[in-house]
């Protein structure tokens, strides 16, 4: 059945009951007092801090459906912002989901991308509690999540200093090749071509490494989605700094380095989609940190300088790297 047969009240009753039989709804610091069905949803505050974030993905622009299953799409969709959150240190609650569907859109297509949702909202204890359906020429899925503050602070860009290390959680380079890999059909080991596409398509919030990054001392971070330089770039013109990349220290996964041996440099610095952590902090704390985390912590590069926005990225020798593009943007 196309969407334009079901309705949009009639698709929203069909998402309704999908969240209701899944109880995420009711799922978050206490249940809510309104949920899907009315203007907004309400709740009981909990949270000291509350933080919320949206994020739209858009068909043609963020995803194809020649790349990626409808599910897989709603499990990134959510996950990409759930990756805000942890990128401030808090703890995600409650979501909301707007859907802009042109009127022949397969209704199938529609509830596996809610099972994805529901999938990933199920593993992070995440409330689905409204949102909104629309009429439009092409696919979009816009999200907006909202959490509160565990640890009593919240990270910020804003906050770097001279003399801070840069460190980075996870791998770097592994959804830009995994994207790769997909647009142009590359052939690889099965394992290889697993890891990469899993990198890709489906991204995982670094949730509890933001709280532990907050309760340990960490005041800087931010989730590398439009990839390491431009991230970085962030952070250095908000806090008014330059920094150093230490390209020898990059920490690749061993499937892009074989996947793209000439290129796994460019990708780690330039790749974006990696949903990691990228923070900064004096040495000590972050080593603090590397100690306590199960997932690998690497320092990349230090705080330089106080000109703003100015990056440098060298090799073992502290020779300059040419680097190609910084990373994704919109426009």
């Amino acid at each position: 059945m196309k969407v334009s047969g079901l309705g949009e009240f009639g698709l929203i009753d069909l998402l309704a009951k999908m969240i209701a039989d899944s109880g995420v709804d009711k799922l978050g610091p206490g249940r809510p007092l309104i949920g899907i069905g009315d203007d907004a949803a309400a709740w009981r505050c909990a949270s000291s801090i509350q933080l919320a974030t949206v994020d739209t993905m858009v068909q043609g622009v963020h995803f194809s459906t020649d790349t990626a299953s409808c599910r897989e799409i709603g499990w990134k969709s959510l996950a990409i912002n759930l990756s805000d959150i942890a990128a401030m240190g808090g703890k995600p609650e409650y979501t909301l989901v707007a859907l802009a569907l042109p009127g022949d859109t397969d209704t199938a297509d529609i509830t596996a991308l809610y099972e994805g949702m529901i999938e990933i909202a199920r593993e992070y204890g995440v409330a689905i509690v409204g949102g909104n359906i629309s009429a439009a020429r092409e696919v979009s899925v816009t999200i907006t999540v909202i959490g509160g503050n565990v640890n009593g602070e919240v990270l910020r860009r804003s906050t770097a200093r001279p003399g801070d290390v840069i460190a980075v959680t996870g791998y770097l380079g592994s959804a830009g090749a995994g994207l790769e890999m997909l647009l142009k059909k590359l052939e690889f080991k099965p394992e290889i071509a697993g890891y990469l596409r899993n990198a890709f398509l489906h991204p995982v919030p670094r949730i509890a490494e933001g709280q532990f990054l907050v309760k340990k001392g960490v005041t800087t971070a931010i989730d590398v989605s439009d990839g390491l330089l431009s991230d970085l770039r962030h952070i250095c013109e908000a806090s008014r700094v330059s920094a150093r990349v230490d390209a020898d220290k990059l920490p690749m996964h061993e499937a892009v380095r074989e996947a793209f041996p000439e290129r796994a440099v460019e990708l780690a610095l330039s790749g974006g989609e990696d949903y990691e952590l990228l923070f900064t902090g004096k040495r000590n704390i972050v080593q603090e940190v590397q100690k306590g985390l199960a997932c690998p912590v690497t320092i990349i590069g230090e705080i330089t300088g106080r000109i703003a926005g100015d990056i440098e990225v060298v090799d073992a020798a502290g020779k300059p790297v040419k680097t190609g593009r910084a990373g994704w943007a919109h426009f």
